[in-house]
């Protein structure tokens, strides 16, 4: 697919799937690193692997920067690329929770709402263990629909859109191990819970043309491509890797990894 096409595809229904992106190794490494995560954190929630979890961690830089993922964006996003946020997400098997309807655009402090995300797949994530469902062009209003609070059940935001979502348009976004979707912050979407003997592992990474602002005072960004805006974000240096504290990967010892 051309770039031309990338963007062409994603104007028009606010999101595109490629089924193989990064290579098996890096995908082992990938699900070594969720596992790792989950046994260092034995309170955190398999679906609540935020942020704050990995920002210091030089394997998820590894990856977060990766060329291949930022060569899906570019067309988009233009030459000079941040990562705005992170998020892995498992659903354990007959157990991980829904994502209920919602826009991401609700959510994040940018201005402008300029912003990309990258579903990783993990494993292979589908109809039976809870792959993402959206609205396609349901991004082109470029409006934020009211959201409330949602906690009359498990679900991974606690919250949802107000609007009712016509279901009978939806579409399943399966993808396999090792591929990767992406989507607009303005898109209606969410997924099923997990019923399946399957897990579903996935990281969503949030990426920002560096002349969005994030308006988090003091929140961590990170360039992956081109260079920065003098004045706009926080760029700190990259983590360095210290055995037995981080997770230990190919090269992990040979900075910078971005």
């Amino acid at each position: 697919m051309t770039d031309a096409e990338i963007a062409e595809r994603y104007e028009r229904d606010g999101f595109l799937v490629f089924p193989q992106v990064i290579d098996a190794d890096l995908l082992r490494e990938m699900q070594g690193h969720v596992e790792w995560k989950l046994e260092k954190h034995p309170d955190v929630s398999p679906e609540r692997i935020f942020h704050q979890l990995i920002v210091d961690d030089p394997f998820w830089i590894r990856l977060c920067t990766d060329a291949r993922l930022i060569d899906l964006i570019e067309p988009i996003l233009g030459p000079n690329i941040a990562l705005f946020a992170a998020h892995y997400l498992c659903k354990p098997a007959h157990t991980g929770e829904p994502v209920l309807w919602h826009q991401d655009a609700n959510y994040w402090p940018l201005e402008p709402m300029q912003v990309t995300t990258i579903w990783l797949a993990g494993d292979d994530s589908t109809i039976a263990n809870g792959c993402m469902r959206v609205i396609p062009g349901s991004h082109r209003s470029r409006t934020v629909a009211a959201h409330s609070k949602s906690t009359d059940r498990p679900n991974v935001l606690s919250s949802e859109v107000n609007e009712m979502v016509d279901e009978n348009t939806a579409v399943d976004v399966e993808v396999p191990a090792g591929g990767a979707s992406i989507h607009d912050p303005f898109l209606l979407h969410g997924s099923e819970p997990n019923r399946s003997d399957q897990r579903r592992i996935g990281l969503t990474l949030r990426y920002v043309p560096t002349t969005t602002r994030i308006k988090t005072d003091g929140w961590p960004a990170y360039i992956c491509r081109g260079t920065p805006v003098e004045g706009v974000n926080n760029y700190p240096a990259l983590p360095t890797y210290r055995a037995g504290e981080h997770y230990p990967f190919c090269g992990c010892d040979k900075p910078p990894w971005a």
